[in-house]
């Protein structure tokens, strides 16, 4: 990637040190960087305290009761105390494997951090609910970015991934994408591109708002933009801008909103496989070598209610004869201003799901309705 240091790997395949890998993540949680476990140790600590305390209950009451009880005291206390011990059994495990996973964690953190160093980057172990415009970050609950790395040179890039939960009433599912983050020069129309071949979608959106491009771009990808801009689209995607886009970025979903470009992958982008990072910087290296050309684009629909200031002749003012006509103003070329009209700024999304629903809950009333009706009418034909 152009303007930071050659791709070296060698951080993410050194041999572990679990040592410097604790002391890495304790350095991150003292500066505020990263969570801490307090309350995942209280839990543990909790649930231990209660099921030991019901087990020295059950203990102690076995022990007075026995003389009542005799041969039964052991008995019952076999089955009441069998359950607990299974109970503490499942926290002793759960705690050693979360010991582990989060000894994993240590260690990969420790190797990004590393890694990012050794490119010129910086590393961010974490970031609650990103303030980025794109689709994804405002979807779920739970929103968070992690195993980051940024750039600035020779413009703003941020590679990581993220994490957001959505629930049916029912169950809870985690979905987890990587994202590249391109910062562009200007504010752009609101632009998608469906990757035809990697089975996911950024969403559904109303229809006259997908554009045709030439040669077999349409084959790799689906471009949607809002209404009114085509001609900007075509503007931005010349033939050699597709071509990049094509052969590097073709397994990924594109969005291009206000002044940022993103880049989705349904996989994680940030892991410790080098060959995964190499093919990340070798998008955004190919990418961003067209993307200045985009930094002349301006929307034409501003330029109508852009401020005209008209030039003052000199002498105008002192002029004492009204009959005098005025000179004629030279043209003036008022570009338009920096930004998007609001028309261009964000893609309709679609109503097919909500009028379906519609449909199918008009189905479930209209039906029972009907039959009913013709019951009714039958059965006065026959009463009669």
């Amino acid at each position: 990637m152009a303007g930071i240091r050659p791709f070296d790997a060698r951080a993410l395949l050194t041999p572990p040190d679990p040592r410097a890998a604790k002391t890495f993540t304790a350095q991150l949680r003292s500066a505020g960087r990263l969570p801490g476990t307090g309350a995942a140790v209280a839990a543990y600590a909790v649930a231990f305290a209660l099921i030991g305390g019901v087990g020295v209950v059950i203990v102690v009451l076995a022990a007075v009761l026995s003389p009542f009880l005799r041969e039964g005291s052991f008995i019952l206390g076999i089955l009441f105390l069998f359950p607990i011990a299974l109970g503490l059994g499942g926290l002793a495990l759960a705690w050693f494997l979360g010991q582990k996973a989060q000894r994993t964690q240590e260690d990969r953190r420790w190797r990004l951090a590393r890694f990012s160093r050794d490119v010129g980057m910086e590393y961010v172990p974490s970031v609650p609910a990103p303030p980025l415009p794109g689709v994804l970050f405002g979807i779920g609950g739970d929103r968070t970015g992690y195993d980051i790395l940024r750039g600035s040179e020779p413009r703003f890039v941020e590679i990581g991934n993220y994490a957001y939960t959505t629930s049916d009433g029912k169950n809870t599912h985690t979905s987890r994408w990587g994202y590249i983050a391109i910062r562009l020069d200007v504010p752009l129309p609101h632009i998608v591109l469906d990757a035809v071949g990697n089975g996911v979608k950024l969403g559904v959106w109303e229809r006259g708002q997908r554009l045709s491009l030439e040669g077999d771009f349409d084959r790799y990808f689906h471009l949607s933009c809002p209404a009114g801009y085509e001609r900007d689209a075509l503007y931005l995607f010349t033939p050699d801008v597709m071509a990049r886009f094509v052969d590097n970025a073709s397994a990924l979903e594109v969005e291009i909103v206000d002044d940022w470009m993103f880049l989705y992958s349904p996989d994680e982008l940030s892991t410790l496989d080098p060959t995964r990072w190499a093919w990340a910087f070798a998008v955004v290296s190919a990418l961003i070598d067209k993307l200045d050309q985009w930094g002349r684009w301006r929307d034409d629909t501003l330029r109508a209610s852009a401020p005209t200031a008209l030039p003052t002749l000199p002498g105008a003012a002192a002029s004492a004869s009204p009959a005098a006509a005025p000179a004629p103003a030279p043209l003036a070329f008022t570009p338009a201003p920096v930004g998007v009209a609001p028309a261009g700024q964000r893609l309709k999304r679609s109503n097919a799901w909500l009028i379906a629903l519609l449909v199918v809950a008009g189905a479930f009333v209209v039906v029972p309705v009907v039959l009913f009706a013709v019951g009714f009418l039958i059965f006065l034909a026959q009463s009669s």
